[in-house]
């Protein structure tokens, strides 16, 4: 992600309002496209390959859509390129041709009360030995691969310290293609310093999670 969504430790646009109103949706619309967000995907649509469409929204859109409405743009062009929905229906709000089933009705206890129950592992199994321990000092490459990547522009070419493994995951480089290809994850720490300069706070520091392939 080089455009213009990897706005982490850039200057120029303004400062962060931190004053918002306390309730976490501003809008109707808004909680259920956290819904939409939290259901099963549609085949092919995995998190990394929706993080890539946001991405190609143009810059000029993409800073002048509100947090909630860019995931809508996504969601809808991601189910168009999958062939789920079409343009057509967006426009007409509508479903074009037989009607889906219709899906069972839960209360919002009843969907509380089915997610304290389920426990996630995201880790995979990996024949490769992990390269790194906890302590070890690590350069981050200068240019990830080319699409999504979760290695931030701030962050490259940069030296850390890793201070935990996590097991070996996904790489959403990867998954950006379709491909599933599990990696070594490591925390690291770097000094703000180190991605700043010697104008940063001197004992503040920024902790990444990163893959095994984003070091040089």
């Amino acid at each position: 992600m080089d455009g213009i969504h990897d706005l982490g430790g850039k200057l120029g646009y303004g400062a962060i309002d931190a004053n918002e109103p306390e309730e976490p949706f501003h809008a109707d619309y808004e909680g259920r496209m956290w819904a939409i967000s939290r259901s099963s995907r549609a085949p092919g649509i995995n998190i990394d390959w929706w993080r890539h469409v946001r991405e190609n929204i143009p810059a000029d859109d993409y800073l002048n859509r509100s947090y909630f409405d860019s995931w809508a743009q996504t969601e809808m062009a991601a189910l168009i390129d999958a062939g789920i929905c079409t343009v057509d229906e967006f426009v007409m709000q509508k479903a074009i041709g037989a009607a889906a089933e219709q899906p069972a009705t839960q209360t919002k206890a009843q969907v509380l009360a089915d997610h304290a129950t389920k426990k996630f592992s995201f880790e995979r199994e990996v024949d490769a030995k992990a390269k790194y321990a906890t302590g070890d000092e690590i350069h981050t490459i200068a240019s990830p691969s080319a699409g999504h990547t979760r290695l931030p522009t701030y962050a490259r070419n940069k030296i850390g310290i890793i201070t935990a493994h996590r097991g070996a995951h996904l790489l959403p480089d990867a998954g950006a293609r379709g491909q599933e290809v599990a990696q070594h994850l490591y925390t690291v720490t770097f000094t703000a310093r180190t991605l700043w300069g010697v104008e940063a706070a001197q004992n503040d520091t920024v902790s990444l999670d990163l893959w095994e392939s984003y070091f040089a």
